[in-house]
């Protein structure tokens, strides 16, 4: 499928400005600029997508689209979503936070928006 694979953070962008949006705590902004490998695993509609922390830690999300889930974000935080996808982008829109994760060529683009502040990370694919 089109997200399978493991990817590797090769650039980012307006990182400090979005995460002080979400209000995250020094520590938990720290531990995401180290953040450097994703896992993404789909099967038809159902996905599960992790993010790798140095340190052994992980989060792990499993989704299925059009269907509501519990997802969890950096810091513990977590929420319920309907994950969609519309032209091959993964959708997730709650109250003030959307975000998009496409494929283009070999890599992965997330783009998240909170409170009119985006953030945008780039990864290439590295199996």
């Amino acid at each position: 499928m089109a997200f399978s694979g493991k990817y590797e953070v090769e650039s980012e962008k307006n990182y400090e400005e979005f995460v002080k949006q979400v209000g995250l705590p020094r520590t938990e902004i720290d531990k995401g600029h180290n953040f450097k490998i994703t896992e993404v695993q789909q099967d038809g509609q159902n996905f599960t997508w992790i993010q790798h922390y140095p340190g052994g830690q992980s989060i792990t999300n499993k989704f299925t689209i059009g269907k509501e889930c519990e997802m969890e974000a950096i810091g513990g935080k977590k929420f319920k979503v309907t994950v969609q996808m519309e032209g091959g982008k993964v959708l997730v829109n709650v109250p003030n936070y959307h975000q998009t994760s496409e494929i283009v060529g070999d890599k992965l683009v997330e783009i998240s928006t909170i409170r009119g502040v985006s953030y945008e990370r780039v990864s290439k694919r590295l199996a």
